[in-house]
């Protein structure tokens, strides 16, 4: 910035005094144009007091030196026959018509024209000289008049005020410096307060944020950077809570297996119902280890972008396939509630796969004949997917809760499902509906039971002329629906599979 503003200061002092050297130049070359006309001027019109014209050059020239008064830093004297004769009467800056090597080289001088001109060394600097010959008929004499322009003593003015703006200038530097340095770091401060929180945060703690003011590009900065750091909060929290989680669901079923195979070979009982009993046992914990290492593994894959694969599903088709799948699952009486018609754009497996952990956590708080129903409905721009079961129900207290990972709220009205949850389906599910945008949800049946909802946006597909049509149509619509509705039942009831 120093150097910028110097350069800024420097250059039109530098121009300015080179333009001022130039015309004064130009000035002292017309003054002596000026000299020397005024002396022809003056040797035209002139006569001696008799009226005669003049016939000796030294005398005119003591006439023209006697009435022509020279400026300042300007004398003018004249020359006979190589020796210095006459000077005007104003003290010049330094007598230059004493010194003989002046005088010898002014002498000897060769005209080209009318004037010759020229430059001189002084003590005093560069003089210009103009030497005007003076030839007057009857007198044979080598007569000169000399003009000196003592130049750099006329620079002196400007030299004076080119001095001063470099004082000036140099102070006005000195000031800038300090206020750009001044200003520079209150812009740098929070570029440098990045540097430092960047710099401070480590593995363990990444709550830190910056205190962000003003709407500038340095605030923007700022704000970009927190943002970042509330994503490396995030994917750090998930990361700590992914390998805790594993490691407290992975330790029991290890250590039970652990514990059967140290048993082994004792020496006591009978070894081939202790064999069978015990491989039974760690398979069945193997395949829940299996069952647990998925299901986080799904859980990861929720927070990639990737995660969905979007398209065209229509909301009868999906119900009607869960409900055949979920149909395995245990026997109970599957029904298909109301359907929608609409073709919607969402990622038809993951729906099923969140239905179908709907399914299987019905299915743990029923019993054998227990009703379970499936349905879909688009309503106000939502599409709504639910199960509902006639189990004991969840309580107020649990509704929220029972969606985190690892947790189990409820009695398991099934004995055998009975210690087969590991609390993992709801997060699932919660996790799938939040990848469409969407919530999942649990609330009291009107039968008795719960009812766990997918509440999700609509996008609609009309490239095949499907309508959102919902349960509450009326018309052709509506008997279409109710078609679509009994042959899925008859479906299920068969058992078919799609």
């Amino acid at each position: 910035m120093m150097l910028l503003v110097g350069a800024a200061l420097a250059a039109p002092i530098v121009g300015i005094t080179v333009v001022w050297q130039a015309q004064l130049d130009d000035q002292v070359e017309s003054r002596l144009q000026w000299e020397a006309n005024r002396l022809r001027t003056f040797a035209r019109t002139r006569v001696q007091p008799d009226g005669q014209p003049y016939t000796d050059g030294a005398a005119l020239l003591k006439e023209f030196l006697r009435e022509n008064i020279p400026n300042r830093d300007e004398t003018f004297f004249s020359i006979v026959d190589g020796r210095a004769d006459l000077r005007s009467a104003a003290e010049p800056p330094i007598r230059l018509d004493r010194d003989p090597a002046v005088i010898e080289a002014l002498s000897a001088v060769k005209w080209r024209g009318e004037t010759a001109v020229g430059w001189l060394d002084s003590p005093v600097g560069k003089v210009r000289y103009g030497v005007v010959p003076v030839r007057v008929a009857g007198d044979p004499r080598d007569v000169r008049l000399v003009v000196l322009e003592f130049r750099d003593r006329q620079l002196r003015e400007e030299r004076q005020a080119a001095r001063m703006l470099l004082a000036t200038g140099f102070g006005a530097l000195v000031c800038a410096g300090l206020a750009s340095w001044l200003v520079a770091g209150r812009i740098l401060a929070p570029v440098r307060l990045v540097r430092q929180t960047a710099a401070a945060i480590g593995e363990s703690d990444l709550t830190r944020r910056l205190d962000v003011r003003g709407d500038d590009d340095v605030a923007a900065l700022a704000h970009t950077f927190n943002h970042m750091l509330d994503r490396l909060e995030r994917a750090f929290t998930t990361q700590r809570r992914f390998l805790d989680e594993v490691g407290h669901e992975l330790r029991t079923p290890i250590t039970v297996v652990r514990g059967h195979l140290e048993l082994m070979g004792d020496g006591s009982g009978d070894w081939a119902v202790e064999w069978d009993g015990t491989r039974a046992l760690v398979v069945d914990e193997l395949d829940r280890m299996s069952r647990i290492v998925d299901d986080l593994l799904l859980l990861a894959r929720a927070e990639r972008p990737d995660f969905l694969t979007v398209g065209e599903t229509h909301l009868t088709d999906l119900i009607v396939d869960v409900v055949a799948k979920a149909r395995a699952l245990g026997n109970r009486h599957w029904r298909v509630a109301a359907v929608s018609e609409a073709t919607v754009l969402v990622d038809g497996q993951r729906l099923t796969q969140g239905l179908i952990q709907l399914a299987a956590n019905a299915v743990r708080h029923t019993l054998d004949g227990d009703l379970i129903e499936m349905g879909s409905a688009v309503r106000d721009g939502r599409i709504l997917l639910w199960v509902r079961d006639t189990g004991p129900g969840v309580g107020p207290v649990d509704r929220e809760r029972i969606f985190g990972r690892f947790v189990q709220a409820g009695r398991v009205a099934s004995p055998a499902h009975a210690g087969t949850g590991i609390g993992l389906g709801l997060a699932i599910v919660r996790e799938i509906a939040q990848a469409h945008g969407g919530t999942a949800r649990v609330e009291d049946a009107e039968t008795g039971g719960a009812r766990f909802v997918l509440d999700l946006p609509a996008h609609f597909s009309w490239q095949k002329g499907h309508h959102a049509t919902d349960t509450d149509s009326g018309g052709r619509g509506r008997n279409r629906l109710l078609r679509r509705k009994g042959a899925a039942e008859q479906r299920v009831r068969d058992g078919s599979r799609r």
